[in-house]
């Protein structure tokens, strides 16, 4: 034991607990998948609180409210599809096709969303029966830890194995290269140089890009109050930090003013002064266009990144507004930024619009998301199929991406693929599906057609 390095011993815990599973079936699975997610909400408010008291970032509120979503539309989604065994059969071409564990996934999660993360990634992982190593951010890893720790008395009082999800419980960029290369599938939920590194692990990896959420709002549009309210809300959610809040505003030149003053009797605050918006670009990004978010403003109220900004806003401002020429590389507040601001753009044809849009996301953001509100389903085709996302949401708050809502069909995750736009292998919601194995037994099709090459060519 003394020789063996500390993630050796969590790949062995693994391993034995997922062994474990071999012979559990689908009511079992489903038991544990349940089991789990319910132990963390009904512990969510203790969790939230931990979360914001630990790492110093978001809105307990909006913590409470994303670990009710999480867990509850994860189960919902979850509980009915099969996982276990024999899952299908496609009695036309012969084919039945077995559902099999990965093995052993390494979850490794943010301090922006440190429980929810786990248990999300956790119950689609247990769905397939595979066991979890979660390497948590430093300064998320008690919080983690105890959401873990939740999971396996659950797992525990249904007769499950100990250690069938474990975490890391001092994290180190050491510790989780170590089990990166060491175990059998990644998830890797964070910032883009976590993922270039899981990618880089030789090891299968999931992987998730940044957001940079670009919103048309099209002149004939006959709601903009609706379209107000849910950018606030989501733009608000948990003090700006989830990567699906809406970034940018495109506005009907005619169309702004009306727009921009219902933001403001909302509680949001044009910075119009350019001495001010340089003063903003400083705070937010100290080294530059090409250095890192400035993480003292990560996460924190808009009034509060202000003042670290030194730029007087009115008492009570909820959300920083402010309006830009530039935009793409021309322009470093286009860039994702993790807190209550939102810059806006006007446009005069439809098509400079989604110019706007394309320009910022190639810059930083592709296959994410992005959305519109608008009447005119030709221009919502138009737009979904020029703007480079993997979601593209139609009259909705932009936090809907996730699928943590009953009103849309999107898959419910904790993870969001952004294809290659994103330097992803996936652009979809990761679920489930992505961490099972598949066995696919082939039988011969009775009279199957056998075309020459020429009948084929023809």
């Amino acid at each position: 034991m003394e020789n063996k390095t500390y993630i050796d011993n969590l790949i062995e815990n693994a391993k034995e607990a997922q062994n474990f599973l071999e012979d559990y079936n689908q009511e079992q699975t489903d038991a544990l998948v349940k089991a789990i997610g319910k132990i963390i909400y009904d512990n969510r408010d203790l969790l939230s609180q931990e979360a914001v008291d630990e790492t110093g970032l978001g809105v307990l509120a909006g913590k409470v409210a994303k670990h009710d979503k999480v867990t509850t539309s994860h189960w919902a989604f979850l509980k009915d599809k099969p996982s276990v065994g024999l899952i299908e059969v496609d009695e036309v071409n012969g084919i039945y096709t077995y559902a099999k564990p990965v093995g052993v996934i390494a979850c490794l999660t943010p301090s922006t969303n440190p429980t929810t993360t786990a248990v999300g990634n956790a119950m689609h992982a247990l769905k397939c029966r595979n066991a979890v190593i979660v390497s948590p951010h430093p300064k998320a890893k008690n919080c983690t830890a105890h959401a873990v720790t939740l999971m396996n008395e659950a797992i525990i009082s249904l007769g499950g194995p100990e250690n069938l999800i474990q975490s890391i419980e001092e994290p180190s960029l050491e510790l989780t290269d170590e089990l990166m290369r060491k175990v059998d599938v990644i998830v890797a939920t964070g910032g883009s140089a976590m993922v270039k590194s899981a990618y880089s692990s030789g090891k299968p990896s999931y992987g998730v890009g940044p957001g940079n959420v670009q919103i048309i709002a099209d002149r004939d549009y006959d709601n903009y109050p609706l379209m107000v309210a849910q950018v606030m809300g989501s733009r608000l959610y948990d003090n700006g930090m989830p990567c699906t809040g809406e970034q940018s505003l495109i506005l009907p030149r005619e169309k702004a003013d009306e727009i921009i003053k219902m933001f403001e009797e909302k509680g949001a605050y044009m910075v119009t002064e350019p001495a001010d918006i340089q003063k903003l670009r400083e705070a937010i990004f100290m080294k530059g266009f090409n250095g890192p978010i400035n993480v003292d403003i990560v996460g924190h109220p808009a009034a509060e990144v202000a003042k670290y900004a030194n730029v007087s806003v009115p008492e009570g401002t909820k959300l920083l507004m402010t309006k830009l020429d530039k935009y793409g590389k021309d322009e470093v507040l286009c860039r994702e930024i993790m807190c209550p601001f939102i810059r806006c753009f006007v446009y005069d044809d439809f098509e400079d619009a989604i110019n706007i849009a394309k320009t910022n996301l190639l810059m930083e953001g592709a296959g994410h998301s992005s959305g519109i509100y608008s009447n005119n389903n030709e221009n919502i085709q138009l737009a979904g199929s020029q703007i480079p996302v993997a979601r593209f949401m139609v009259c909705q708050a932009n936090s809907n991406v996730a699928g943590n809502t009953f009103s849309n069909g999107l898959d419910p995750t904790i993870s969001i693929g952004c294809g290659s736009w994103g330097n992803n292998s996936i652009s979809e919601n990761l679920t489930y599906k992505h961490l099972m194995n598949k066995t696919r037994i082939s039988f011969i099709i009775k009279d199957a057609p056998n075309p020459t090459a020429e009948e084929i060519w023809a």
